[in-house]
């Protein structure tokens, strides 16, 4: 039976949130040895963007440090950057963190990502927790992930669960490390790892949006529906902006959607949306002007629903419009299957489904792919690891050739 692991066993770490703080913890990561641990809480459920609000940061000979950089974030960034920047950093699903931590101006030199590691070696489940469980056999406590983590001041249980996010993180990634190698996959996971580490090594700050990037907007077809969802998504914006709130708090992308798809004629009407926020009369007054104004602006000024000329049609249509390309995606499909339960790695982690379809479409139909050289060429333009390539390219080949 496992043990439980509920609180860190150094304790639980003070929150450090000064400058003076920030320089007596770069100062002693510094005298630390080897990789460091790195995790980080959001509150993208309650504020406006994804940064990070607590930091947490584990090295051998230091312990466990926890880091609220909000409100001084510069000041953060010019002490742990000299110390963090370039070292070996081990985190778990890394591309949910790096983000954060390159809008501060961290960026590791190597990278070592547990949760992919256990992916490679065939793992079932790759949650931290339960891993450490297959791993260590020791029950790790969870259950906060989803808090506000803005919230100052944190509850100890939080910091508590915060600082055992790192814990054993150095010791799992050890322990991934020596599974993977045993297997033979362990070049292939660097591989990975260093292709999510460049993937992220150029970002500062957030990505920038538009409304046609929101979720279901692309189902919209009338220029009047599209109008409307421009104006709901500007207002929205706004108000998350200037409240620090994150907009599915101010109107949920659903709602949105549905609100241009219906057109309401009213307030009543606009009321009786699915999912709309109709507790407080004024703001669905404040929401039907938005509607009211974008429908009566100028129709020459309402967008166009955007028509992609680029890429494969949906592979739903290929088996009645383009058998041979189906034929081919039907016989790579089992192949890849096969590789997937020999080697214990899941399908999307061998190759994206999506860039198969897109092989073989360039293949069968625009001929962009015409010899085995023009395929690896171009499974290596479109961002496929070299491990990758070794082991699918001949199974595309053989899906072609048939």
């Amino acid at each position: 039976m496992a043990s439980e692991l509920s609180a860190p066993r150094e304790g639980i770490p003070a929150v450090l949130d000064t400058v003076e703080d920030f320089e007596s913890a770069a100062a002693r990561l510094l005298a630390g040895t080897g990789p460091i641990a790195i995790d980080t809480e959001r509150a993208s459920g309650f504020r406006f963007d994804d940064r990070a609000f607590l930091i947490q940061v584990r090295r051998r000979g230091v312990g466990t440090l926890l880091f609220a950089p909000e409100g001084l974030r510069d000041e953060f960034t010019a002490a742990l950057a000299p110390v963090l920047n370039g070292q070996e950093w081990v985190i778990h699903a890394a591309p949910s963190d790096l983000p954060s931590l390159a809008w501060l101006g961290l960026y590791p030199g190597t990278l070592f990502d547990t949760e992919l590691a256990g992916r490679l070696a065939g793992f079932d489940h790759v949650n931290l927790a339960a891993m450490i469980s297959e791993v260590f056999d020791q029950q790790l406590a969870k259950g906060h992930g989803a808090e506000d983590w803005s919230k100052v001041p944190l509850p100890e249980n939080w910091l508590s669960y915060a600082a055992l996010d790192v814990e054993l993180l150095l010791e799992l990634a050890e322990a991934m490390a020596e599974i993977l190698d045993q297997q033979g996959k362990l070049e292939w996971a660097e591989e990975e790892f260093a292709y999510i580490r460049a993937e992220h090594a150029d970002i500062v700050e957030p990505a920038t949006l538009t409304w046609r990037d929101t979720k279901g907007v692309s189902t919209l077809t009338r220029p009047e529906q599209l109008a409307v969802a421009r104006e709901l998504w500007l207002a929205r914006q706004s108000i998350a902006v200037d409240n620090d709130r994150a907009v599915s708090k101010v109107l949920p992308n659903k709602v949105l959607v549905e609100i241009a798809r219906v057109l309401p004629d009213s307030v009543a009407e606009l009321a009786r949306v699915k999912g709309f926020p109709r507790k407080r009369q004024s703001s669905t007054g404040f929401w039907f002007q938005i509607i009211h104004r974008a429908r009566t602006s100028q129709p020459s000024t309402w967008p166009k629903r955007e028509r992609s000329s680029r890429g494969a049609p949906h592979h739903s249509t290929w088996a009645n419009y383009h058998p041979e390309a189906w034929e081919a995606l039907t016989h790579f499909r089992a192949g890849i299957e096969e590789i997937s339960l020999d080697l214990g790695i899941p399908v999307e982690n061998l190759l994206q489904p999506s860039m198969a379809r897109e092989a073989i479409w360039a293949a069968t139909e625009t001929r962009e792919i015409g010899t085995e050289n023009d395929l690896v060429g171009w499974l290596h333009d479109h961002g496929a690891r070299e491990w990758q390539v070794e082991l699918v390219a001949p199974l595309l080949v053989d899906a072609l050739v048939r």
